[in-house]
């Protein structure tokens, strides 16, 4: 018990110390120093509370941006074929394979498919994703396994939604169950592959 008081004591003691020494360093500091103390505190606190939380959704909309340049690029050179120039066999295959996103864009499709599931009330589980990457081919593919739930609408809305957003994904196996006859909600398992570039 003794020791237990004591070392509370000296515990106090030496808190006692560093604010007196604290409240001698602040007196020092003048206006001047005071007033450029405050700013240094209150600029901190701006820096991690608005300006931090918005490098997220700055990088969002960067990823957003460049999939759009991407797309509209993709339109620009089929607008090309279209108006009666003859592209090469190599210019037509590189036109194809700029369609598709590249390969370090998985991460963001993969919050997209996430974001419509939660617009159209699906419960998305667990998730498993695969990248296979071949050595002689042109394109990677990711391959992701969506356990979903909800009722038959909100899957379908959801699936056509998905292939809209993401026009380099293809639904290639899905199962279906249902707990019983007469339950409306589904259990689905969706397998889904991402077309990437490299």
């Amino acid at each position: 018990m003794d020791a237990s008081f004591l070392k509370t004591a000296a515990l106090q003691t030496q808190l006692d110390r560093w604010m007196l020494q604290l409240r001698w360093q602040a007196g020092r500091l003048g206006v001047i120093g005071k007033t450029g103390l405050g700013f240094i505190v209150v600029t901190t606190i701006y820096f991690f509370s608005a300006l931090l939380p918005q490098q997220s959704d700055l990088q969002k909309l960067k990823e957003r941006a460049e999939t759009l340049q991407m797309q509209e690029q993709a339109k620009q050179n089929q607008g090309e074929m279209e108006s009666g120039k003859k592209l090469s066999g190599d210019q037509a295959l590189q036109v194809f394979y700029d369609f598709f996103p590249r390969i370090d864009s998985s991460p963001f499709w993969i919050r997209e498919l996430v974001q419509l599931a939660k617009k159209h009330d699906v419960e998305l589980n667990s998730s498993e994703y695969r990248l296979v990457n071949e050595n002689d081919a042109r394109l990677a593919r990711y391959e992701m396994i969506l356990p979903v739930k909800g009722r038959y609408p909100q899957i379908r809305a959801f699936m056509a939604a998905a292939l809209e957003t993401v026009p380099a994904m293809a639904i290639s196996a899905i199962a279906l169950k249902r707990e019983n006859i007469t339950s409306d909600r589904l259990e689905v398992r969706l397998e889904i592959n991402l077309y990437l570039n490299k």
